[in-house]
């Protein structure tokens, strides 16, 4: 018996509306949070760039920072930094 191709299986989660995730506040299932050390951040916004989630702008002052409501913890932000001014930090509960 062969398992089933990738074209035989039923879709699953189904997008059925644009931009629904603005909706839906998904960073609550995050185990940790990226923190800036803004004395060695250059604005260069390379964490905007790189963070998939599109959570990370910039603040008043121009410093980055991510919307934790959409935040994964992935740590994507922290690992493309060229300065390293970004640490992940653990969750609490």
């Amino acid at each position: 018996m062969s398992l089933p191709g990738w074209k035989d299986l039923p879709p699953g989660c189904p997008v059925t509306e644009p931009l629904s995730a603005r909706n839906n506040k998904t960073g609550s299932w995050r185990s940790e949070r990226p923190i800036w050390n803004h004395e060695h951040c250059i604005k260069c916004a390379v964490c905007d760039m790189f963070c998939p989630e599109g959570c990370i702008k910039p603040n008043a002052e121009g410093y980055y920072t991510a919307n934790l409501d959409y935040c994964k913890g992935c740590g994507i932000c922290m690992m493309e930094c060229p300065t390293g001014c970004i640490h992940m930090e653990q969750e609490e509960i």
